[in-house]
């Protein structure tokens, strides 16, 4: 058994990262970008959010393929689409044609973590899954210190198309992995038919008690990844290092956006050992992980004020409170039947990859109203976008810590769904 959930963390927490890879490659690759291909702020921003327009538009098939024919089959094969969407980015001197190979990439790794968290929910008790989700999470985290300082370093040695066009091999190649070593067990079809499947997902929509748990950890971790992704380089350069010269700011900027990522990991680690401790006294994951997100409002609220502090200590802050929000999928695990489980999660990632999608697309339109030179915006409206979305996420933060409002029973003819948070 101990090998077999090795095994299955290993291909899935790969298959995360490959994911990972793709949705912060932007980040080192704006500048050439802008300068090979011409791109504007907002064809850059529009880019790089198709990506995640791919991964929400795939989110409820994908949920409903992850519980019909498991986590195994729909990974590996959705990966694929992945890899051909990679080539043909780096291949193409299109930007029609990248803007499509980009949509693909969304969609061939719709199933990464979603089919992670079906698989540790059918193979890991429900005690463990804090944790167990936050090494899948961590492993992306390394995607996070990639596309930093190794990324810009990379770049300084193969041009950004030969990248693009290892990705899509490296992703062929962990598609594979994932349909060969991962465990076969409960990866079989389910009596269901796909219209009852939808309609199992229309009810997890329909529930208050999904939208309670969903909203502000699903802003919050579309803020961190909508940011961390393409829009943290601009406020660095912009912002932090606007004194620097063009190369030095690159530099720090690169090494910060790894200080991030590796913070992110630690956070994702910490937090989901955490979580179990403090569950065991009495605090649920629901209370915790809210605080958790509270402390990375703050967070973004001393970024955009400009607080004395030393940038690594904001920055690493930044890091390990942004991801915190993925203890709600443990939440969700225990508040939803389990044949909802994968319907579940792929709702749930569905609304944070098209806050993702709407908050890229909508911050390129704002840093762009001021035209400056080419690749940098004014400092002002950088930090106008951070206090705005802080004040959005705490406006989700208030009705999440809401008390409950209590439900009538529902007939029994309906989707049972915890009614803790209805």
């Amino acid at each position: 058994m101990m090998l077999l959930r090795f095994r299955l963390l290993a291909v899935f927490s790969l298959a995360y990262l490959v994911s990972y890879l793709f949705r912060g490659v932007n980040l080192g690759f704006a500048p050439f970008l802008t300068h090979e291909l011409g791109l504007s702020t907002v064809d850059l921003g529009t880019l790089t959010s198709l990506y995640f327009l791919g991964l929400a538009g795939a989110q409820i098939p994908a949920g409903v393929m992850l519980d019909h024919f498991g986590p195994r089959r729909v990974t590996a094969l959705l990966m694929l689409v992945a890899a051909a969407g990679a080539m043909l980015s780096g291949l193409t001197h299109s930007f029609g044609v990248m803007l499509a190979g980009r949509l693909l990439i969304g969609v061939g790794v719709s199933a990464c973590l979603g089919g992670a968290f079906k698989a540790t929910s059918q193979h890991f008790p429900t005690g463990q899954l804090t944790f167990v989700n936050g090494i899948v999470m961590a492993a992306g985290g390394v995607g996070g210190i990639v596309v930093g300082s190794p990324l810009t370093w990379l770049l300084s040695v193969v041009d950004w198309r030969t990248i693009t066009v290892g990705l899509a091999a490296t992703t062929a190649v962990t598609a594979a992995a994932v349909w060969l070593f991962a465990p076969p067990a409960y990866d079989k079809a389910q009596g269901a038919t796909f219209a009852e499947q939808f309609a199992g997902t229309w009810q997890v929509l329909r529930s208050h008690a999904f939208w309670k748990l969903a909203a502000f950890s699903g802003l919050t971790q579309g803020v961190f990844y909508a940011m961390q992704s393409l829009w943290v380089g601009a406020f660095l350069r912009d912002v932090v290092f606007a004194r620097a010269s063009t190369q030095v700011a690159a530099s720090r900027s690169a090494a910060i956006i790894s200080v991030l990522g590796m913070a992110f990991i630690v956070g994702n680690i910490a937090f989901g050992a955490w979580a179990r401790l403090v569950q065991k006294r009495g605090v649920s994951v629901y209370v915790f992980s809210g605080i958790a997100m509270v402390l990375f409002v703050l967070t973004q609220l001393a970024i955009a004020l400009r607080a004395p502090l030393p940038e690594p200590v904001l920055w690493a802050a930044y890091g390990a409170f942004g991801g915190t929000g993925v203890l709600t999928y443990s939440v969700l695990a225990n508040h939803f039947p389990a044949r909802l489980i994968g319907r579940v999660n792929a709702t749930f990632t569905l609304v944070i990859f098209l806050t993702i999608f709407v908050l890229q697309a909508a911050i390129g339109a704002v840093l762009a109203r001021v035209p400056t030179s080419v690749g940098h915006h004014l400092a002002v409206d950088h930090q106008y976008v951070w206090i705005v979305l802080a004040v959005l996420q705490s406006c989700t933060g208030i009705w999440y810590f809401l008390p409950a409002k209590k439900r009538r029973p529902q007939p029994a003819s309906t989707v049972a769904i915890s009614s803790d948070y209805n």
